[in-house]
C-alpha cells in the first residue's frame, strides 16, 4: 500500500522554531525517528521514505478514474509526469521544505498503489492544508483514516502547525467522513474556489487545531460515495 504525506515547509527542527506540543496524547503514531527522515509506524502501517521504484505505483494510483474524480490531480499521467511529481515529493525533506512518505502495511511489508496525501503550510500562521487519495483496492478498510490520524498528529507536533485544513468536492461523502474521524470539523463552502479540469469547483472546507483531539472512534468504512 502506498501513501505519501507532503509538507512544503521548513522543519521546525531545521529552522530553529520551537516545537509546540498539543494537549492530546500521540496515540496513533508509535515510532518517530528524528532528526533523520521521520519514519512513522501505526498499528497496521509503516510510513517510509519515497524511493525511485515508487514511481510506477504512484502512476498506477493516479491513473485510476475513481481516484482522481474528486481531486485536482490530472488524469492518466505519463511516466515522465509521475516521475517528476514523485521526485518533487522525495526532495521535500532533504531540502528542508517538508516531508513525504510512502506507507506499507506492516503485516505484509509491501504495498500497491493506494492513498496519497499532502500538507502545504503557511509558516508565519502555522497553518497547513492536507489532502489525500486512495486506491479502490484499499477502500473500506479504514487505512486512509489510520494514516491521516498519524499524519495529523505528526503535523501538529513535529511541524508545530496550530491549524490543519482540508477541502473536499461536493459528493465525496466518504472523504468528509475520513476527515471527521481525524478530528476535522466542517466549516462551510467556498463557492467556485478552484478551477481545474476546465471548470470551477465549490470547496467543502474542513479544519482542526492543535488543541482538538485526534478522534479515537471506530475507523470504519472509508469507501468513496458517488454523487447523487
Amino acid at each position: 500500500m502506498q501513501l505519501t504525506f507532503a509538507c512544503n515547509c521548513e522543519s521546525p527542527v531545521l529552522s530553529g522554531r520551537p516545537v509546540i506540543r498539543p494537549a492530546y496524547p500521540c496515540v496513533r503514531v508509535s515510532e518517530v525517528s528524528s532528526p533523520h527522515f521521520p519514519a512513522l509506524s501505526t498499528e497496521r502501517l509503516t510510513l517510509r521514505v519515497i524511493a525511485p521504484h515508487d514511481v510506477a505505483e504512484f502512476r498506477a494510483l493516479m491513473s485510476v478514474p475513481e481516484v482522481t474524480r474528486y481531486s485536482n490531480w490530472p488524469e492518466a499521467p505519463t511516466y515522465d509526469q509521475a516521475n517528476e511529481w514523485t521526485r518533487n515529493l522525495a526532495e521535500l525533506f532533504p531540502s528542508g521544505k517538508g516531508c513525504a512518505w510512502v506507507i506499507a502495511e506492516r503485516s505484509s511489508g509491501g504495498f500497491s498503489s493506494a492513498p496519497f496525501t499532502s500538507i502545504t503550510p503557511i509558516w508565519e500562521w502555522r497553518v497547513g492544508g492536507i489532502g489525500y487519495e486512495a486506491h479502490p483496492d484499499y477502500w473500506g478498510r479504514g487505512l486512509t483514516t489510520e494514516a491521516l490520524r498519524a499524519v495529523v498528529t505528526y503535523g501538529h507536533r513535529a511541524f508545530a502547525l496550530n491549524r490543519i485544513e482540508a477541502w473536499t468536492l461536493p459528493g465525496n461523502d466518504a472523504s468528509d467522513r475520513v476527515l471527521e474521524k481525524a478530528g476535522f470539523r466542517f466549516e462551510g463552502i467556498f463557492r467556485e474556489k478552484g478551477f481545474f479540469k476546465g471548470a470551477f469547483h465549490d470547496f467543502r472546507m474542513f479544519g482542526r487545531v492543535a488543541a482538538d483531539a485526534v478522534m479515537d472512534a471506530p475507523i470504519g468504512d472509508d469507501r468513496p460515495v458517488a454523487a447523487e
